[in-house]
């Protein structure tokens, strides 16, 4: 059910920078969960009815904060004020509306999570697991690299995330993404440690479902607090890796052309348009 939340959460939230797919949530959703879960009739019915509560509750009253957070950061774009404090203030905000997504869904889910059959919870889980294998499969590709093609490969995903919102990158900034790409830390082996934690702990919750009065409670408390399943490593480099990237941005945005100044916040306008058409 944990992984069925999170499904939900990334299309409701990725969703909203394409007006097409968040019209087309519905399909979208059951596309994805078709690789995890196959729903009874009865079940596919109750959820049909949490889901469409679920988008109009996100359409008339999550979008309108994010438009709010994007006005709020194409200002300082404007005014030359793409600090540290401001990129951590953002990133800390989306994690607020991932946040509050969740807490919205998951009392649903987990009635919902009463209603599945043990043959469903087996395919589910083993859904999971071959989920878990194939990331352990990209592990081992990604130990096998040298430190050198791991560093090309960081520095070509942040290039690449760059040159999507500002266009092509000057020669200085290249320089500033050599600079601080080898000081991101991997978190890929603790975040598969995560996700095996926090399945194993939903697997040992199932098994207490037919005696346990406070199951609901309990599953809505697991899929709600995550952090309790990452290790201490991991969230001190998931920290330290925000707090990087926040002065890797405000670095950025102090080298920001008039051109590449104009394509980001004509970006972020594009998002402010689409989401205000979605809200009506």
């Amino acid at each position: 059910m944990k992984k069925i939340a999170c499904v939900l959460l990334i299309c409701l939230l990725s969703a909203c920078s394409s007006k097409l797919a968040y019209n087309n949530i519905d399909w979208l959703i059951y596309w994805y969960l078709d690789d995890y879960i196959e729903l009874n009739d009865a079940q596919e019915a109750q959820f049909d009815g949490y889901l469409a509560s679920w988008i109009k509750w996100h359409r008339e009253e999550e979008l309108a904060s994010y438009i709010k957070q994007l006005k709020a950061l194409k200002a300082d774009v404007q005014n030359d004020n793409l600090t540290q404090q401001v990129v951590s203030a953002n990133l800390q905000q989306a994690r607020g509306h991932w946040i509050s997504v969740r807490e919205k869904i998951t009392p649903q889910i987990a009635e919902l999570a009463t209603e599945v059959t043990d043959e469903q919870l087996i395919q589910f889980f083993a859904a999971l697991e071959k989920d878990n294998k194939e990331e352990d499969e990209e592990l081992a590709e990604y130990l096998e690299k040298s430190e050198q093609e791991k560093l090309e490969k960081r520095i070509e995903g942040l290039t690449e995330d760059l040159e999507e919102r500002i266009g092509d990158l000057s020669s200085a900034q290249k320089r500033i993404v050599a600079e601080f790409a080898p000081q991101f830390t991997s978190t890929h082996a603790d975040w598969i440690a995560y996700r095996r934690a926090i399945q194993q702990a939903s697997r040992r919750l199932f098994v207490t479902r037919p005696t346990n009065e406070n199951f609901k409670a309990d599953l809505i408390r697991l899929m709600n607090n995550p952090d309790d399943f990452r290790s201490n490593r991991y969230q001190v480099n998931r920290e330290k890796n925000n707090a990087l990237y926040a002065q890797f941005i405000e670095r950025i945005g102090q080298s920001l052309s008039p051109r590449q100044k104009k394509k980001l916040l004509n970006e972020i306008q594009d998002i402010i348009d689409d989401l205000e058409d979605l809200m009506n």
